[in-house]
């Protein structure tokens, strides 16, 4: 009988989180095998959609900014060893009431760790971004070093690298089950079995039916993104137009992005939890009501931009119950490490994550502060 491939890492999922594990693990001269089920990259889950915001005035929480310095560190390298353009920066303007969640808490972070940005007041706002009209109570934080990601050239960026620094990757080939002793990990899939000393699980939408005793719900949502073509497209071309975030009265946040030439028209888009799917069964093709997500905030704050509609795709989340990342090891299996629970803010960070989990897979720990990611805070 033939004996199963040793590696020293196994990664379950090669989306933008497991091809920058299998990147950073492979560089360091680790024998890694990644196992995606899909295509790599592909439209099926959380990492599409030609475009992902990076901020680094985080109004989630203060903690994560340390993460993101790190992170946009990390994305220089990935330009530089890939020779592409991954990331452009147009600066980030969020708004809302004085008061609201995206003003007041992108205002904390940037006070709290000394970030570059401008608060704005109204007539501020008018002047410099007349695109978008505003209640007169308004207000908005500018901040210059934000702009967007391609998802896309990403994940393929780092699979190739990963793949010629020595990485094993295997498309098409999901992970049927996987068995954790203290000797090693086994890893089922339809082509066969696999032995690793250490297993790690990227999974996206699909980490439920892949952890199934982790003791964590993890729900996933069907989310909508739109392109329009604007009215005056000159007002909304790069480089003159940043990424943007609007506080939403009823829940959430309405966001978008410049024209740019990886896919046409003026991308937007609500942030919220979506209608709950199943991510073997969602419906991707366009619904009636898609349209809805986003038009009223175009019309109410960017009527400029108004105009006749392109295209719509979907993407999913996978909320964790607090909306904030899950990166820490197995509670039960030492051997396991885990990321999850990225709840749609999560693609900007896939850079120091790739680190994160290369560092926890070889050594058990990290010099990166991570601490209030862990499951740790589920346990009371």
């Amino acid at each position: 009988m033939e004996s199963m491939a040793h590696y020293d890492v196994i990664v379950a999922g090669v989306g933008a989180m497991g091809a920058a594990t299998c990147y950073e693990l492979a560089r360091r001269g680790t024998r890694v095998l990644g196992l995606e089920q899909f295509d790599i990259p592909h439209h099926l889950g959380s990492s599409t959609g030609f475009s992902r915001m990076i901020r680094m005035a985080y109004y989630e929480h203060p903690d994560y900014v340390p993460l993101l310095r790190r992170a946009y560190e990390l994305w220089d390298d990935l330009e530089s060893a890939s020779g592409q353009k991954l990331l452009h920066i147009t600066g980030g303007l969020y708004m809302g009431p004085p008061d609201g969640g995206v003003v007041s808490g992108s205002l904390a972070s940037a006070r709290q760790h000394g970030l570059p940005h401008e608060l704005l007041d109204r007539s501020q706002i008018a002047e410099r971004f007349p695109q978008f009209q505003l209640p007169g109570d308004w207000a908005a934080l500018y901040e210059p070093r934000a702009g967007f990601l391609l998802p896309e050239k990403v994940i393929a960026a780092y699979a190739d690298l990963a793949l010629h620094a020595g990485a094993e990757i295997h498309g098409r080939e999901p992970v049927l089950d996987w068995q954790a002793g203290a000797k090693g990990i086994t890893v089922r899939t339809p082509r066969g079995e696999y032995a690793a000393s250490h297993l790690v699980f990227t999974g996206g939408a699909w980490t439920s039916s892949l952890l199934r005793d982790l003791g964590i719900e993890l729900k996933v949502t069907r989310q909508v993104m739109g392109w329009v073509w604007p009215r005056e497209p000159e007002r909304f071309s790069l480089g003159h137009f940043p990424v943007w975030a609007i506080d939403n009265p009823a829940g959430g946040l309405d966001y978008g992005f410049p024209l740019h030439p990886e896919n046409p028209g003026l991308k937007i888009a609500h942030h919220a939890p979506g209608q709950p799917a199943d991510p073997n069964n969602v419906i991707r093709d366009p619904l009636p009501a898609d349209e809805q997500t986003f038009r009223p905030a175009l019309r109410q704050y960017l009527p400029t931009a108004d105009g006749p509609l392109l295209s719509l795709r979907t993407c999913l989340y996978t909320n964790s119950p607090d909306h904030h990342f899950i990166i820490d090891r197995h509670p039960r299996h030492e051997r396991v490490t885990i990321a999850c629970g990225f709840s749609g803010h999560g693609f900007k960070f896939a850079s120091v994550v790739g680190e994160v989990l290369a560092d926890l897979a070889t050594s058990g720990k990290t010099e990166l502060p991570i601490g209030f990611l862990g499951l740790r805070r589920f346990l009371g």
